[in-house]
């Protein structure tokens, strides 16, 4: 039977190895083509592919079976639950992969795509340089229900070398890092709560003025040049915001 091949991984010595583990794996898993294998490699192989011990990947195989991504049977292997409804919890934890697994797993329409002005708001990311903007609406996959609409804004000289296509079936940040080859060095997110303009509550088919969370993600790349500035607009129904602190030492 051939398994599930999930993405590879650069590992942050700062963060915890299960947790950026459980989270490329989960945006491998919720990003997968409807055709991928269900079957995972055993927990020998994984480990060797995330370059983490067996006791690491097991860690993370139980985080994304607590959140019934996954299904783990003795003698028979580990699989991909198919149907499981996703998890919506905004988690932050400082990872790129973090950040990719948030936004994957879902239907993706592109709504439009071309120069746009930058907000003044943005002002202080992009000065007087010209962007492009791209919008995107996400529904989950088993109900069809709108779930969040997502805005990026992208320097143009970056823009020319992102195929708008790939974005279809792939989040912003994946494709900067991974098809256009940008160094993400950070991303620096805010999540607050708002109330929902007319354009969001017509996107997401909620009432006007109900509750949504409003999450802004600035990528910046190895040079510090702002790449991305994402506002991605959560229904306040299906989502909740969750921040996980790690004790590091004792003196921390």
């Amino acid at each position: 039977m051939s398994v599930f091949a999930p993405d590879s991984l650069s590992l942050n010595r700062k963060l915890p190895l299960w947790y950026q583990v459980s989270q490329s794996l989960r945006a491998s898993i919720l990003g997968r083509s409807p055709d991928a294998p269900l079957r995972l490699p055993t927990e020998e192989a994984l480990a060797e592919h995330y370059g983490v011990s067996v006791l690491t990947m097991r860690q993370a195989l139980k985080e994304l079976e607590s959140e019934g991504l996954i299904s783990r049977h003795r003698r028979r292997g580990t699989f991909i639950e198919a149907e499981a409804r996703r998890e919506r919890t905004v988690r932050l934890l400082g990872s790129v992969d973090a950040i990719v697994a948030q936004q994957s797993g879902e239907d993706t329409t592109l709504l439009d795509h071309g120069p746009a002005p930058v907000p003044a708001e943005l002002a202080e990311y992009f000065g007087t340089r010209e962007v492009v903007g791209y919008r995107r609406l996400r529904r989950d996959r088993t109900s069809g229900e709108p779930t969040n609409w997502a805005e990026n804004l992208i320097p143009v000289a970056v823009a020319a070398r992102v195929d708008p296509a790939v974005l279809t079936r792939m989040p912003m940040t994946k494709l900067l890092r991974d098809e256009v080859g940008v160094r993400i060095s950070r991303i620096t997110d805010t999540v607050e709560a708002r109330l929902a303009d007319p354009e969001t509550a017509r996107l997401l088919e909620v009432p006007l003025l109900s509750p949504i969370l409003h999450y802004t993600g600035v990528t910046y790349d190895e040079t510090g040049a702002v790449v991305d500035v994402a506002r991605i607009r959560y229904r306040g129904d299906r989502f909740s915001f969750s921040v996980t602190v790690e004790n590091v030492s004792a003196d921390g």
